[in-house]
């Protein structure tokens, strides 16, 4: 498996670094309006390599990635604390709009990986510029955030997250909604376990959780500036599903042709990962509450989407 990443900043290069730890591909190629830098990270990281797994970490330009099986988007500007997401909006679509068709180019055959922010609307305006089937875009979407969900829930139950089974659907962003009424705990439903385990989900520990997991990217920067370990093993999460066809089920972000009344939308939505990119998307089972949240989400993003053209 050949994955290409163009943009090696804080998000590729972990997303590079990721791979390699893993062993999840055979030939890693960083690409970057900074040649020097995407050498710099390529070498850095192949350095790592005799520890982890035999994996050929190089840089290239563009034409490097010609017949790739996955390429990641990690280009485009950086979010800066205090911004929203949606903030870089025009910047982002401008940069896609000269990326997406050198990557085409070269790869055509590829499965897009998009990582830039709002990754939502860059998923969208990435289907549409590269003309492919809107299955072979695959944003990372909520997959960070489904994470910290399920982690949170973890802590305060006293259980393994891995035992945790909760989305976040809709938005990569302020809008995203933590689907609480669709969580199971080992199959069970959440509150049950809650109450069995005599550590309730009371109105004050669900508002605490969801706080945490809404605003996370923003303390994150607040704190250093940048975010990239959580977003990079997401990344690798997605080639892992990939390359093995492993039909694992990430609340990825894919555009929809219908997603809670509203048409033409990318957002996240539990969904089937396989060698072809999105096998299956399935309906959330969620309640009145949440749905019409999740309205609310994909209103946001498809007005941010128009916004820009697409």
């Amino acid at each position: 498996m050949k994955v290409g990443i163009v943009g090696a900043g804080h998000v590729g290069s972990t997303a590079a670094y990721a791979l390699a730890l893993r062993g999840s591909a055979t030939d890693v190629v960083l690409v970057d309006v900074s040649p020097e830098r995407a050498a710099a990270q390529a070498m850095d990281i192949a350095h790592a390599v005799p520890v982890a797994q035999p994996v050929r970490v190089t840089s290239g330009p563009m034409s490097a990635l010609e017949g790739f099986d996955i390429v990641v988007l990690a280009c485009g500007p950086s979010i800066e604390a205090g911004q929203s997401r949606m903030a870089i909006l025009e910047k982002s679509a401008s940069i896609f709009c000269d990326v997406v068709p050198e990557v085409m180019r070269y790869a055509p055959g590829a499965l897009l990986v998009v990582a830039s922010n709002p990754v939502d609307v860059m998923t969208h305006v990435t289907a549409a510029i590269a003309n492919v089937p809107a299955e072979r875009v695959i944003g990372t979407g909520t997959i960070l955030d489904t994470l910290r969900f399920r982690a949170k829930l973890a802590v305060h139950l006293g259980i393994a997250p891995t035992s945790v089974h909760a989305d976040v659907l809709g938005e990569h962003g302020d809008s995203e909604v933590l689907a609480w009424s669709a969580a199971r705990v080992g199959g069970l439903p959440l509150l049950a376990v809650a109450e069995q385990l005599g550590r309730p989900i009371t109105d004050a520990v669900r508002a605490r959780i969801d706080e945490d997991v809404r605003r996370a990217g923003y303390r994150i920067l607040e704190g250093k500036g940048f975010t990239s370990f959580g977003i990079g093993a997401a990344i690798a999460r997605v080639v892992d599903a990939v390359r093995d066809d492993e039909r694992a089920v990430l609340t990825v972000s894919v555009r929809t042709p219908k997603v809670a009344g509203l048409r033409d939308v990318a957002l996240s939505l539990p969904r089937v990962i396989g060698r072809a990119g999105v096998l299956h998307t399935f309906e959330p089972d969620v309640n009145a509450q949440e749905t019409e949240a999740l309205k609310q989400s994909a209103a946001v993003i498809r007005e941010a989407t128009t916004q820009i053209g697409y």
